[in-house]
């Protein structure tokens, strides 16, 4: 199935703001952030359960026609594209674009990334099954997603907000986006982990330890313990 291009990413958004009230529609950086977060989840999301959410953030139907089937055939495109990345552990283009403060002046990395943050928080709120996961290796990618979110909206989230404290802010929208693509991936190696195939010793060759690459380090803030 064809990645979506530019032209189709800028026709998804004018189908989504298209959709009559009350219906509110995920914006593009929005549900691609939400596909991520249906993806990551342990157990796979039918498409049925998602689909909804995408014309509307509340599950309202969307009146029946060719926008409808046009938007879900292009989410379901963009889902198809995510899942192959993320299961082959590839490098993937996130909906994620530069914004202009108030002054003109290119806005912070963390307001970029909000609108994609929140849609994949939408994600585990609607499927709560990634977040119930209490593994140790989830906490620190996850931290690395969460960071751009206001610390008041993180309800609840004390030993996530405790990591947070302890990363240093991307320098640059170029590196927060390096950062999510790299938190997802390691979200994976949890939720969604790659069966290894044995390798085939040679004669008389010891076979290796088994084990993956471990990421590179994420930076932390000087100025926060550890």
């Amino acid at each position: 199935m064809a990645a979506l291009s530019d032209d189709d990413i800028t026709r998804l958004q004018t189908l989504l703001d298209g959709l009559p009230a009350p219906l509110q529609a995920l914006d593009v950086s929005a549900l691609d952030g939400f596909l991520c977060g249906v993806l990551l989840q342990p157990r796979p999301v039918p498409a049925a359960r998602w689909l909804p959410q995408v014309l509307d953030i509340d599950g309202r139907p969307a009146p029946a026609g060719a926008a409808a089937d046009e938007i879900h055939a292009l989410v379901t495109r963009r889902h198809a594209e995510l899942d192959a990345a993320i299961g082959r552990r590839d490098w993937f283009d996130p909906w994620i674009y530069p914004l202009e403060g108030e002054d003109g002046e290119p806005a912070p990395p963390s307001d970029c990334l909000l609108p994609w943050v929140a849609g994949f928080a939408t994600a585990t709120e609607l499927f709560p099954g990634l977040m119930a996961i209490e593994h140790p290796e989830l906490v620190e990618p996850l931290a690395l997603l969460f960071m751009h979110v206001p610390p008041e909206d993180l309800e609840d989230a004390d030993a996530l907000l405790a990591v947070i404290e302890t990363l240093e802010p991307p320098s640059d929208l170029a590196e927060a986006v390096q950062d999510t693509v790299r938190a997802l991936m390691l979200i994976a190696d949890v939720t969604r982990p790659r069966a290894a195939a044995p390798a085939r010793p040679r004669p008389g060759a010891r076979r290796p330890a088994a084990g993956r690459a471990s990421a590179p380090a994420t930076r932390r803030n000087p100025r926060s313990p550890r």
